[in-house]
């Protein structure tokens, strides 16, 4: 290298200051050092480095461009302790195989087949409601979109396991607390309560996969969803040999877990969007009537209005501009760490080889040059013409580069026949006191769950929507 600068960073006052602060406050303490530092800032944490970038070139640089200079973080890495070699935490040669055999279950006209029952799914739970009722709108969305993965990935019903499923997936995403940590590992071999509740918990998610997995090996039936493909999967680009039951494990409860959650917190991050927003909600109801007509008069009304599914789509441009709105506020992966394997210039500065690259999705998606006025919701934001003005790595809900979301389309189409499809039937308002606040975990939750209470729309609405 010929470069020697080094990134700015700031200075430590007392040992131990960098690693309290990004445990008790991740997002507050990458706010301040990109107010403090600018669109670079190192600092090290017990030894370890640590670089924080927070402008599209440089999230560019580390995602695209040099990404072979680049594993992933110490977050994912960690992961593997309830992901093992799935999609989301392989790396090299390995991880390009696996996402091989894993890509026909994404292409484009496979996700469109699964809309009939995204759309059937999100009905059914709207049928559960109650005008009146109050509801954690967090725990509504997580069973649904679990339900959902379970039926069109895995064709499992798994929505009666979804209250156990959610409670063992919580007490493991907690356990990622301290994975940026350089001391996390050392918790693990100790028998502390974190770490048996955290086993506890990865017991309770595999029953669910390897059930899933030896129900179809002794079926021997060939459903068409990715787990038929995973089963019957070989690696023609490559060695020619098929997943091992360790492999197939891993890749199940990557997609089972991460294909749910995500969507889950977009979900729910939007319900209380538009409940804060109802001029935004209004258009949303209008584009719905538009296609599918107005509600119906009376609750008792024995009339179902016909479900929506993947042709619908391009008739439902402003509830998509409404979910892309809710993901930059929001974003479900609100970080992405990547670890310097060798020597690398980012930004024109020198890079150490195990240095830790941090990029934040809620701070840049904040990022005013970007994105004036950047707390105000509006979905305008996303008209083809104002998002194409903007440099792509301004948003990067999914990622990018080879390590991008291999779900992106599924997410898409999956948050958008569903609140396209409760939207027509439901309007949702915030319970009276209910604190909002963040919890960034792996991804990035309602600390407090999201307590709504549900409307029922009548035809007489429909007026007001248009």
């Amino acid at each position: 290298m010929t470069t020697a600068l080094r990134p700015p960073g700031p200075r430590r006052r007392y040992p131990g200051e960098f690693t309290v602060a990004l445990a008790r406050d991740p997002i507050g303490f990458l706010t301040r050092l990109a107010r403090d530092h600018g669109d670079v800032a190192a600092f090290t944490m017990a030894g370890q480095p640590m670089l924080f970038v927070n402008h599209p070139d440089l999230v560019r640089e580390v995602l695209v461009t040099k990404q072979r200079s680049f594993y992933k973080g110490r977050g994912l890495e960690r992961a593997k302790r309830l992901l093992g070699e799935g999609l989301l935490t392989s790396e090299g040669e390995f991880h390009r195989r696996q996402r091989r055999l894993a890509q026909p279950a994404f292409h484009r006209q496979r996700v469109a087949a699964y809309g009939d029952v995204m759309a059937a799914y999100a009905a059914r739970t709207g049928e559960r409601w109650r005008h009146g009722a109050t509801l954690d709108v967090a725990d509504e969305m997580m069973r649904l979109t679990l339900a959902i993965v379970g039926k069109t990935l895995f064709d499992a019903d798994v929505e009666g396991e979804a209250r156990e499923i959610g409670e063992a997936l919580t007490e493991s995403f907690m356990s990622f607390t301290y994975a940026v940590l350089p001391f996390g590992e050392l918790l693990d071999r100790l028998p502390l309560p974190p770490t048996i509740r955290f086993n506890r918990a990865r017991a309770r998610l595999d029953a669910t996969i390897y059930r899933m997995i030896d129900e179809r090996r002794r079926s021997g039936a060939d459903r068409g969803d990715l787990l038929s493909m995973l089963l019957l999967a070989t690696d023609a680009e490559g060695d020619g040999t098929a997943m091992s039951d360790e492999q197939l494990r891993d890749e199940a409860m990557t997609i089972f877990l991460a294909g749910h959650e995500t969507t889950s917190n977009l979900m729910t991050w939007t319900w209380y969007l538009l409940s804060q927003h109802p001029d935004a909600e209004r258009r949303v109801h209008a584009e719905v009537d538009a296609v599918l007509g107005p509600p119906a008069e009376r609750a008792s009304d024995t009339g179902r209005p016909r479900l929506l599914g993947a042709d619908d789509l391009p008739r439902l441009p402003y509830t998509r501009m409404v979910l892309a709105e809710s993901m930059r506020l929001y974003p479900p992966a609100w970080i992405i760490g990547r670890r310097a394997i060798e020597e690398v210039e980012v930004g024109g500065y020198t890079i150490a080889p195990r240095t830790i690259v941090l990029m934040c999705q809620y701070i840049g998606h904040r990022d005013a040059r970007w994105f004036p006025d950047p707390e105000r919701f509006d979905p305008e934001r996303w008209t083809p013409e104002a998002a194409a003005a903007r440099p792509k790595y301004s948003y990067y809900p999914f990622g990018g580069g080879a390590r991008a979301c291999i779900g992106e389309q599924f997410a898409w189409m999956e948050g958008t026949l569903l609140l396209a499809t409760l939207a027509h039937r439901w309007r949702l308002r915030l319970a009276l006191g209910h604190p909002v606040a963040l919890q960034p975990i792996i991804t990035l939750r309602p600390k407090f769950g999201m307590q709504m209470i549900v409307e029922e729309r009548r035809m007489r609405d429909a007026g007001r929507a248009v």
